[in-house]
């Protein structure tokens, strides 16, 4: 028999809870409680020698204490009449006896005393304190800031970190991440970062593995601790400060909203750019990468042009080159890198530095593919597929009528701007003839590229006509000479001339 019978865990918590000496009542309540559960188990212990039985006591909701007889000990000899409230299993025999009925009942109501009074307890309790619940609160508050600043001290005067300042520029030498440089043996890589309205849209591109998720999500971490009063990791930094803080970063979908990856991202960014605005910082973490790659260049480029026009500080990591180099001219936007060494075949350095301009690079997809131990013949086909769609692309772009036609409008247009900005800027006489020849002789330099170019297009277009046309009257002439031969002219003739055809 078990000697401690099974109770719910909660009701004996809350019948546990209070401290002896709270209550008199309350304390006797609950000794009578504790003691009529031994007092139960007491009598089980008891009818098991009387009886040579094998009796354990249980309890459920419904019956309160009961016992169970293995059937086995009945095989020889009846159930003795001392037991009531008989119920048959398959291989037990649950039943009680009158004096476990009133233990039971004895145990029942002293539970329900114990919680009405603890109820009773807790409720003067709170009538006592209520007058003095707001210096109670205050003085949480108190230790908690006091907690918080005690920890920003620590940090402070046992790692190299420094005081921030709150500027209108967000600068940072030699910034570092929290986290990653004390959970990482190898030494961090500091990296510098630098924004304002003029370079308010950082594009960074790099290698898989090269730091870029790091870079930006440090960025936003110092920026917080900035805010809230910490030192932070870097050798100096300054931090205007953000209203909000917006993180599109990760890359997974969700289940239970029944949404995609792709779905999952849009949400989060549709958030974004409903409540962005000029004192808003912004951390993008590979945008449109769940759907196909046009789609999804186009739509990170008009939201990366949303992103723009709100004047926010915003990080934006992509492996969209295009992306990068679409916008690269315009007006907040900078270009940076996290540089990594491809000078060996078969290895990949992560220098995990920020460096100016977006990734030259261009396979390092399959140069990655490689250090991981690809087979041999996949990276082959890879690479064999990669120079063919790079070969096709060249052919296209430099054979390309519309792209040539709109170098020549882009460059007429950027004449005219030149030009306004020369009439109403300051440059007089000698200078500005100097500086408009010199203007001329780039344009006629550039176009007079460009009008070769077109003109290369046309001859090739007229040569691919020609050679057509000529293609289609051979054609034809072997299938009049084949059908029928002219007079006194042979079969055979008829073949001759239309292989000279």
């Amino acid at each position: 028999m078990s000697p401690n019978p099974l109770h719910h865990v909660v009701q004996l918590y809350y019948l546990l809870a209070y401290k002896a000496g709270v209550n008199g009542l309350l304390d006797v309540a609950r000794t009578s409680y504790k003691e009529g559960n031994t007092d139960a188990a007491q009598l089980a212990n008891n009818l098991g020698e009387t009886h040579s039985l094998s009796i354990n006591l249980k309890y459920d909701n419904s019956r309160q204490y009961f016992l169970q007889i293995p059937a086995s000990d009945l095989e020889d000899h009846a159930l003795p009449n001392i037991f009531i409230n008989v119920f048959r299993r398959k291989k037990f025999i649950e039943c009680q006896t009158l004096d476990l009925v009133k233990l039971s009942q004895k145990i029942l109501d002293s539970h329900l005393e114990v919680l009405q009074m603890s109820d009773r307890v807790v409720q003067e309790l709170i009538d006592t304190i209520r007058e003095d619940v707001a210096p109670l609160f205050r003085i949480s508050e108190g230790i908690a800031m006091l907690d918080m600043l005690a920890s920003f001290a620590h940090l402070a005067t046992t790692q190299d970190y420094i005081r921030p300042e709150l500027t209108a520029t967000l600068a940072i030498k030699n910034g570092r991440h929290p986290i990653r440089e004390k959970i990482h043996s190898d030494k961090f890589v500091p990296n510098d970062v630098y924004a304002t309205q003029q370079t308010r849209f950082q594009i960074i591109t790099g290698c898989n593995m090269s730091g870029k998720s790091t870079y930006i999500r440090s960025v936003a971490l110092m920026a917080v601790m900035a805010q809230i009063g910490s030192f932070v990791p870097a050798s100096y930094a300054s931090f205007p400060i953000h209203y909000q803080l917006f993180a599109r970063v990760s890359m997974d979908d969700s289940i239970e909203a029944n949404t995609s990856t792709f779905a999952a991202e849009m949400r989060e960014t549709a958030f974004i750019l409903g409540n962005i605005n000029n004192r808003s910082l912004v951390i993008v973490d590979e945008l449109g990468r769940g759907t196909s790659t046009r789609d999804g260049l186009c739509i990170a480029i008009a939201i990366a042009e949303a992103m723009i026009e709100s004047k926010a500080l915003v990080w934006f990591v992509t492996h969209f080159r295009d992306l990068a180099r679409f916008l690269a001219e315009r007006a907040g936007v900078v270009n940076l890198h996290l540089a990594v060494d491809m000078s060996s075949a078969d290895r990949m350095l992560m220098l995990y530095k920020i460096a100016s301009g977006y990734v030259q690079e261009e396979h390092y997809g399959i140069a990655l593919a490689k250090v991981m131990d690809l087979p041999p013949r996949v990276i082959e086909v890879a690479e064999e597929v990669s120079r063919a769609l790079k070969a096709s692309s060249e052919r296209n772009k430099k054979r390309c009528k519309t792209i040539v036609q709109a170098r020549r409008d882009r460059l007429l247009l950027g004449l005219r701007e030149q030009l306004r900005q020369a009439k109403e800027g300051n440059m007089q006489g000698e200078v500005l003839r100097n500086w408009l020849k010199k203007l001329q002789d780039e344009f006629v330099r550039r176009m007079s590229t460009l009008d070769e170019e077109l003109q290369q297009l046309d001859d090739e277009a007229g040569a691919r006509g020609a050679v057509t046309a000529s293609e289609a009257d051979a054609g034809r002439a072997i299938s009049v000479s084949s059908e029928a031969p002219s007079q006194g002219q042979s079969s055979s003739g008829a073949y001759e001339m239309s292989g000279a055809l």
